[in-house]
């Protein structure tokens, strides 16, 4: 019988041992699942409230536009059987009226650095998104450059058509 006592007092460690390791383990994913949860949810929180037109800390800032008039341009058609032309219509975001008529002035500028750039390009460069994207912000730094100490925020295309 002594050693019958000595192996169920031998076992009952190693159970113990197993269940606080065991414990341990949970509690440990708990933990790791709780923080998860803490992080992502508040990312979802202002995720949520952007996909609903609010913001989380402030009032977006409100912009103006303003429109330029529609240019119709020859694309450079250089080995191409027929000619193409792009008709393009644009409007430049700013941030205050202030800069809308700082533009104003300068616009014979900034619609003659549009035309040289638009003129050399090919019916190629603006082919699908990445096109018209790079077209988008090749027309935002050019802008930029015209105007230049007042700054553009965005460039916004209201028309493009490419024949």
């Amino acid at each position: 019988m002594a050693a019958e006592a000595e192996a169920g007092e031998a076992g009952a460690p190693k159970k113990s041992r197993k269940l606080i390791i065991i414990g341990a383990a949970a509690v440990a994913v708990l933990l790791v699942g709780a923080g998860l949860y803490v992080f992502l949810s508040s990312g979802s929180a202002s995720a949520n409230a952007a996909a609903h037109g609010e913001t989380a800390h402030a009032e977006a800032a409100p912009s103006f536009i303003f429109n330029l008039p529609p240019m119709t341009v020859n694309l450079n058609s250089e080995g191409e059987a027929a000619p193409a032309f792009m008709k393009l219509s644009v409007a430049l975001e700013v941030a205050s009226e202030e800069v809308m008529l700082e533009i104003q002035p300068r616009m014979a500028k900034v619609v003659d650095a549009f035309q040289v750039y638009l003129r050399e390009l090919r019916r190629s460069d603006l082919e699908g998104s990445a096109g018209i994207y790079r077209l988008k912000e090749e027309l935002l730094r050019r802008v930029n450059v015209a105007i230049y100490p007042a700054q553009v925020d965005s460039v916004l295309f209201k028309e493009i058509l490419v024949q």
